[in-house]
């Protein structure tokens, strides 16, 4: 695996964190800073537990390609099917399902 760019912030290097997506001249993975936004985190604050070794910049570019990803492969792995009550979310590539009350 070479080392690869995928925009002016983030990078995987096999070198860095076993090829995981980085945030470039650190080893702050990506996916650390989404599950942060995910819980509830303000940016602010993540920059701050990073000790500002990340910016705002790179954060929105972080969610900006979590969003490209999920719109070009999310047919590719998730069947949403709602009733009632809930919402299903079947990941067809391991067969496992999720419910989520909703």
């Amino acid at each position: 695996m070479n080392r690869k760019l995928y925009g002016r912030y983030i990078i995987s290097d096999p070198e860095i964190c076993h090829g995981k997506p980085t945030f470039r001249g650190t080893r702050i993975p990506v996916a650390d800073v989404l599950e942060q936004i995910a819980d509830g985190l303000d940016w602010e604050t993540i920059i701050e537990e990073w000790r500002n070794s990340i910016t705002k910049e790179a954060i929105a570019e972080a969610v900006s390609l979590s969003r490209q990803v999920i719109l070009e492969n999310a047919d590719k792995y998730l069947d949403v099917r709602k009733d009632e009550s809930a919402i299903f979310i079947h990941h067809k590539e391991f067969d496992t399902a999720t419910k989520r009350m909703g």
